[in-house]
This record gives structure tokens, sequence and C-alpha cells, in this order.
């Protein structure tokens, strides 16, 4: 059976949650895509019982610090393991081709030259682009450009190995030229910044974010069966649940979910 591990939920400044990201896995290897802001990935990792030695795929979606610093830990954690022989096997980051070298720049100028002189022979960096399909423990996935306003970013259509479609939107608003990635999906990821009542507060527009609002609007006209909302604001975090899902319902018919951090889901 596979499963969304959800390690992180919240945007780039929350306090209450870690930053969103997650892994895909089948009971044995995982897939892990993105990092969140810092170190505090290895204690989400650690917590979500994820062993490091079953990690050996990795996804950054785009180069804003919720996203890739993170990744910088979770190199040095693998590079750490592989030196000391408890990690089999190469480490592979997929990324776009100008978020390389800025991985690489980052890692060069923080970690000390034993955690880097893996780089090329173990720890590998695989440069995707728009449209392009990798197999990926055996799964299909087609990485595309979502268009972003703000930064290059890439999501991507994944085919489970049970057949099902799991679609990642990045952290921005659905672009109608990705249509023919996510239409039909039976799992959708989306970002939801906060409650449309809400959005004057937040002014989630400003920051090419959507509000629950919107983002169960587009999944309704995609005839998504499935969808979770995430990386969003953190002044709820007792019943966030709770008001995201009776806003969601309002505007989405399949099913929707409004994921804790740590919480797994079975796709």
């Amino acid at each position: 059976m596979e499963r969304l591990t959800v390690l992180g939920t919240g945007n780039a400044m929350v306090t209450e949650y870690y930053n969103t990201c997650f892994a895909v896995d089948d009971g044995e290897e995982y897939f892990l895509v993105d990092a969140g802001g810092g170190n505090g990935i290895l204690r989400q990792i650690k917590a979500a019982g994820i062993p490091f030695g079953r990690v050996h795929h990795m996804f950054v979606t785009h180069g804003h610090t919720d996203h890739i610093l993170g990744t910088i830990w979770v190199i040095r954690k693998i590079s750490s393991m592989m030196k000391s022989r408890s990690y089999d096997g190469i480490f592979t980051i997929y990324c776009q081709e100008s978020l390389e070298p800025v991985i690489r720049s980052i890692c060069l100028s923080t970690l000390q030259e034993k955690f880097t002189a893996l780089f090329d022979t173990r720890i590998l960096f695989h440069p995707i682009r728009n449209g392009q399909t990798e197999e990926i423990l055996g799964r299909k996935l087609t990485f595309f450009d979502i268009y972003s306003t703000k930064a290059e970013q890439h999501g991507f259509r994944m085919q489970l190995k049970n057949q099902k479609i799991l679609v990642c939107l990045g952290d921005e608003p659905y672009n109608p030229r990705c249509k023919s990635y996510a239409e039909g999906a039976d799992w959708m990821l989306c970002e939801a910044f906060c409650l449309y009542e809400d959005r004057d507060l937040f002014e989630p527009y400003k920051k090419h974010h959507s509000t629950v609002k919107e983002a169960c609007e587009t999944a309704e006209e995609l005839g998504v069966q499935n969808l979770v909302l995430w990386h969003t604001e953190d002044t709820h975090p007792l019943n966030r649940k709770a008001l995201y899902l009776s806003e969601g319902k309002n505007y989405f018919h399949g099913n929707l979910y409004v994921p804790e951090d740590l919480e797994v889901l079975e796709l």
C-alpha cells in the first residue's frame, strides 16, 4: 500500500507547524519532496519513523528558503551515513537546472568538505525540465513548470504503483497552462494560504497564493477525487482542520483533507 507522509504543512513564516514537505512510500523506499527551511527536517523525519537509509530520491520544487534549506541538512545527514557505511547506494536530488548550483553553493559554503566530497559520485544532482518524464522507484513522474510569477518552480504528475494519479501543484495557485497534468487526478496536493474569510487579514493574492475557497473550486473544476490542502498560515493551530474543511466542503465535493504535521494518508 502506498502512503503520503506529511512532514510539514505550514507556509514560510509559521512557528506552530513545520514548512510544507512530504514523502511518498510503498513501505520500502521513500521519495522525499522538499525539506522545509532548516534542520527541523531531521526531527520530522525521525518522528515520522522514516529511515534515512531508505531515502534515495528527493525532489526540490524551487529555491525559496522554506523548501530548499532543509535540503542541506538532508545532504549532511546522508553524507555522514555514507561515510560511516550505514547508507547503501546513491542519493539522487532532482531539481530544475538553475537550482543545482544554488544547492551546491550553499553546501560548499556551509558544510565541511567531508560532507560534500561525495558529490557527483554517490550524491547526484539530476536536472529536470518542463514536461520531462522519469521513472523513480517504479513510478512514472512527469515534471512540469507551474509558471510561477515569483521564481521558477516545478510540480509533478506521478503515476502510483496502484495506477492512481497524484499531482503536486507546488506552493502557488493552479495555472490553467498546467491543465493537462492536473485534470482528473485521483489526488491533488494544493496550497491554501488561509480561509477566504481571512483574505483581507493575510492578503494571499499579493503573495500569489490561494484561499481554501479557490483551491477547492479549482479541484472541483478539474474533476479531482481527493484534495489535500496545506502550505497554510498558523493562527488556527487547534481548529485549522475543522475550519478549513467547513469552508472547503462548500466548493469541493470529493474527499477533502487538511492534514496535520506527521499525518499519514493512504493513497
